[in-house]
């Protein structure tokens, strides 16, 4: 093993936590994964800490809640003066590769306004070196389609369009044909290859941050991938029987379902063409998560030829997941679980760790920074919001873990009074907090009714018992639970320091971060 581990942190785009057949999946089928797993430690409560993509990779790069790094949405800029995984990685010695994208929105202040920088939200991270052309890798993969002889597509959605004509797409939904392009010149198998280049090649030790696009929209599955799954056995959508029912739950559901329902131009309703449709885009969406995992499997393979598998700390996981037509809605701007939860498998190199392991207890994208560090014998930023896994990983379990998760989402829009208008709130109140027990789950709306779902009896959170007498103790103790979080995390860059005539004291960092042991 080298002096120093190699580290590969790959994330998949809007991939549910469930979907993993070593966790007892119905359908999906994730062999790589399971294998890792079985190599490695699996987090089972594991789960984001905002939504959509940009701002949950800010998160989970800078170990930062948004209450603190305030990139709210796709397109709010990130601050410069916080750091990220990828220059404290240069400090220890590395130079972090990037092969994908990291949706960054740059801090536009001193930029001259015709810097491109400051025209889009897909840029990337402070001290990633891009290894593949594109923020986000399109437009790269789109000109090795050209290259090997297929048409110039415009985008990524005129590449992902499916075939006309395929056979048996009237009587399986429009999600069932496959795209124009064979299975191994897929995006996916597109940023492999550039990973196994990278890793076969170079000189140890290195860093690399693989961020895959899929199972993210558009969802087209290529062959046999589109064939792999049967619509007509996945599992059962969870939420209201009737799309109305889901509206009504609460001003910022049915909010969401408008704006969602113009976004696709059309309502789905209890219509059997309706049902089918829905049912088939979750067997697509599982097949290309199975695409995922085989070329992870290539990917695998060639670091043990290469002989550097052994010696690298692998970490998977997501940047947020996906509704999946639970709640009669897609993408991930909901405060559902389903939305939130993701995977986490970390596999520690060489023999040690806690092989096989399942934790229980919550965890959330801002640990990976923190773990990655402490793994590498540095100490994590001031700034990193959350804990080092490595008890985990060593197979004990910290004393004093906490005992809920916390996530947010922001629905404001600089560009557009939408939100404000129809929700009669005003702009800096579009903002939701949610805390989450093994319980209750407590959902906090600025100018808006809260929420409360007592899980035991509603896991599929339909029944709202924050204005229920019965329930006014637990709704209190949620909020006061959400309450001390914030006290407890908020932005703390300064506040260990005081000034006196001996010059600034700062509290010493065991005080404020006390042993995990």
């Amino acid at each position: 093993m080298t002096t120093r581990p190699n580290v590969l942190l790959i994330t998949a785009d809007q991939w549910r936590a469930e979907c993993l057949s070593t966790l007892k999946h119905p359908m999906v089928r994730t062999p790589t994964l399971d294998a890792l797993a079985a190599e490695g430690v699996l987090f089972r409560s594991h789960y984001t800490q905002c939504a959509p993509c940009g701002p949950s990779r800010t998160s989970l790069l800078t170990g930062m809640y948004a209450m603190n790094h305030r990139s709210l949405r796709n397109g709010t800029p990130l601050d410069a003066r916080f750091t990220n995984i990828a220059m404290e990685m240069r400090r220890q010695g590395y130079d972090p590769m990037l092969i994908g994208y990291t949706d960054t929105s740059l801090d536009p202040r001193g930029r001259h306004p015709s810097d491109p920088a400051a025209r889009t939200y897909a840029g990337t991270l402070p001290g990633f070196t891009q290894l593949v052309p594109g923020s986000e890798g399109d437009s790269a993969w789109l000109a090795d389609l050209e290259e090997k002889g297929y048409p110039a597509w415009a985008n990524r959605d005129a590449a992902c369009a499916p075939i006309s004509g395929y056979p048996g797409a009237d009587a399986r939904g429009p999600t069932y044909p496959p795209p124009g392009f064979r299975s191994g010149d897929s995006e996916t198998a597109f940023v492999v290859d550039h990973a196994i280049r990278y890793v076969t090649h170079h000189k140890a030790p290195w860093f690399l941050h693989l961020s895959i696009l899929q199972p993210h929209p558009p969802f087209a599955a290529s062959e046999p991938y589109n064939k792999m799954y049967d619509a007509d056995q996945v599992p059962a959508f969870r939420g209201f029987a009737d799309p109305r029912e889901e509206a009504a739950l609460h001003p910022y559901a049915g909010y969401y379902r408008r704006h969602f329902r113009e976004r696709e131009g059309h309502d789905l309703t209890n219509t059997a063409e309706d049902e089918r449709a829905r049912r088939q885009l979750r067997a697509t969406y599982y097949g290309m998560m199975t695409e995922v995992d085989d070329n992870l499997g290539r990917l695998f393979a060639a670091m043990k030829a290469a002989g550097c598998y052994e010696d690298t700390l692998i970490v998977f996981t997501s940047d947020h997941a996906e509704m999946l037509w639970d709640h009669w809605i897609l993408g991930k701007e909901a405060f559902f679980d389903q939305a939130f939860h993701i995977p986490l498998i970390i596999r520690v190199p060489g023999t040690g760790g806690n092989r096989g392991r399942i934790v229980e207890q919550f965890t959330g994208s801002i640990d990976i920074m923190p773990t990655i560090l402490e793994h590498l014998h540095a100490v994590p930023p001031l700034q990193c919001d959350g804990r080092s896994l490595t008890p985990f990983l060593q197979g004990t379990t910290p004393r004093d873990w906490p005992e809920e998760v916390f996530w947010e989402l922001d629905f404001r829009d600089a560009g557009s009074d939408r939100p404000e208008r129809e929700l009669g709130v005003r702009f800096d109140d579009c903002g939701i907090a949610v805390i989450r027990g093994q319980r209750f789950k407590y959902v906090h709306c600025g100018g808006l009714p809260a929420l409360l779902f007592d899980l035991a009896d509603d896991p599929d959170e339909t029944r709202n018992r924050a204005t229920d007498p019965a329930y006014a103790p637990h709704t209190l103790a949620m909020a006061q639970r959400m309450l001390c979080w914030r006290l407890n995390k908020s932005e703390r860059t300064l506040t260990g320091i005081r000034l006196s005539r001996d010059g600034p004291i700062e509290c010493p960092r065991e005080r404020r971060f006390p042993s995990h042991a």
